[in-house]
């Protein structure tokens, strides 16, 4: 049965204001045309604009409509004069593409508890600012949400994406369902499905998205927001060699840590080999010694995450390998949604240093390329470079897939003896810690949280790791000095350039001394 067109009361004198916020890729452009022929086909004037961005994710584009229902006596060819921008406190509907879009409408003062229909899907693409904090800089979707709640006349939100992906259709057609199904504008379904059909493209899927959604916004339960999924490593089954090792942690550990430790043996034996494995299970072995069952063998359980976060480093010869696994080329398929038959070409933006060069080769000849400093300039000239690599084609896959073959040789690389140096150093503090001050060697352990990433990234990590480190140092024998530990690494995790840190190592600094 079809629902008969809402009882919306409509001034002729006043448009009615449209916002869409969508990025780049969702079809914003899309809705916004199918939303200007709908209403052009009730007999209304309707007008869009667009404000593109490139600041936030793949770009963030506003755009903003204004309808209005020309009166029935109305002159042949009239045009009423209608706004190029959304004004605050003035928008009649607010349509995100995604959350924190809704989020940037409600901050501009879009959205408005007497007046805003907000329409949103709740699913989240993190914005760049929200992936570039070292810590976790990811917005709060249920503070969001509160405020939704209690800016807009009327909300509704759910996940527009899955329902997309389950039906086979762009969010741009779940949106144009949802705003359907809000009764937010005096047009009947059939209306909405016929300017669908006009448009010619992707039809079938699109009509799919549409129903899936206006059914959902009409008798769909209370948004609610569900806590981001948990990566969920899959175990390969033992085999081999391997499996003696994970019978042996089997064995050798207590029941409430081989889950952190499957996944930890899972990851350093995907790094290098079943041999690097052992070493891992030794290592963490060597931390169960100084633990204690009292307290969860919380110092075991770290001890089996970060080892293995720092064993699995990122080097050239990772990079390679993970470009050119089989299971990317098929992730990168699915995420854009490539049809069997179709090809698809990934370019890849690749800017090496001549560190991760010299770190690459054999330990001596590395130390000797680095100990010349002008040397190592000038090789740094030529590599240090900005390329655009296309990984589907045979010479480039070829060469990164031959480069990420050599990591048979890694053991013997200049890299690999740093990051060995530097994680005895660490592991040999923090057992030092353990024997005095189990809280401080716990904190020790989670201060590898600030090393990841590769490159430039990779040493402003270091740095940060170095500095708390040596801090540690100093607070060691106070009561307070895990606490303290834990309040600097927080503060570098806050920024990237580590300006909070600064500030956080002054305040010790000075009641230190």
């Amino acid at each position: 049965m079809t629902a008969p067109a809402p009882a919306i009361s409509l001034d002729t004198a006043k448009p009615l204001a449209i916002a869409v916020l969508a990025m780049g890729g969702q079809g914003g452009g899309v809705l916004v045309d199918w939303i200007v022929a709908l209403c052009e086909a009730q007999g209304w004037a309707a007008q869009s604009t667009s404000v593109p961005g490139v600041a936030q994710r793949t770009g963030a584009t506003i755009y903003y409509i204004e309808a209005l229902p020309l009166p029935p006596n109305a002159p042949p060819g009239l045009k009423p004069v209608l706004s190029l921008m959304a004004v605050p406190g003035e928008v009649d509907i607010v349509i995100g593409a995604e959350f924190m879009e809704a989020g940037r409408a409600i901050q501009r003062g879009l959205v408005t508890p007497d007046r805003t229909t907000l329409i949103a899907s709740s699913h989240r693409a993190y914005a760049v600012v929200e992936k570039q904090t070292p810590g976790d800089g990811i917005g709060d979707a249920p503070t969001m949400l509160a405020a939704a709640q209690a800016t807009a006349k009327k909300l509704v939100a759910f996940d527009m994406a899955a329902v997309g992906d389950k039906t086979g259709s762009a969010i741009s057609a779940v949106l144009f369902g949802a705003l359907a199904g809000a009764d937010a504008l005096p047009f009947p379904r059939e209306a909405y499905e016929a300017t669908i059909r006009a448009a010619g493209i992707g039809v079938e899927p699109s009509l799919r998205g549409f129903a899936a959604a206006y059914e959902r916004a009409r008798t769909g339960p209370p948004l609610e927001i569900a806590p981001p999924p948990k990566k969920v490593v899959t175990a390969k089954t033992p085999q081999g060699e391997y499996a003696k090792f994970v019978a042996r942690a089997q064995a050798e550990f207590p029941a409430e840590m081989q889950a952190m430790l499957a996944a930890g043996l899972q990851r350093v034996v995907d790094f290098q080999d079943v041999a690097y494995g052992r070493e891992y299970l030794d290592l963490v072995k060597g931390i169960l010694a100084l633990d204690r069952a009292d307290r969860g063998y919380a110092l075991t359980q770290l001890a089996a995450k970060y080892i293995a976060v720092a064993m699995a480093y990122d080097d050239v010869y990772r990079v390679a390998d993970l470009k050119t696994r089989a299971s990317r080329f098929e992730r990168v398929r699915q995420e854009v949604g490539v049809a069997p038959d179709q090809l698809i070409y990934t370019t890849e933006f690749m800017h090496p240093r001549m560190d991760e060069v010299a770190g690459s080769l054999p330990k001596a000849l590395g130390r000797f390329i680095e100990s010349r400093p002008g040397q190592f300039k000038t090789l740094d000239r030529i590599v240090n470079r900005g390329r655009r690599v296309r990984t589907g084609t045979i010479r480039w896959f070829l060469m990164l897939y031959i480069l990420g073959g050599l990591k048979r040789f890694r053991r013997g690389t200049l890299r690999h003896a740093t990051e060995v140096a530097h994680r005895d150093a660490w592991l040999a503090r923090v057992r030092q810690a353990a024997a005095r001050d189990y809280d401080l060697a716990v904190e020790l352990l989670n201060n590898r949280r600030l090393v990841k990433g590769y490159s430039d990234t990779h040493a402003r990590g270091l740095s940060k790791f170095d500095r708390v480190m040596a801090a540690a140092d100093k607070l060691e024998g106070r009561p307070d000095a895990a606490e303290w530990v834990r309040r600097l690494r927080e503060a570098a995790l806050k920024d990237e350039e580590g300006v909070a840190l600064d500030g956080a190592l002054k305040t010790v600094d000075s009641f230190l001394h």
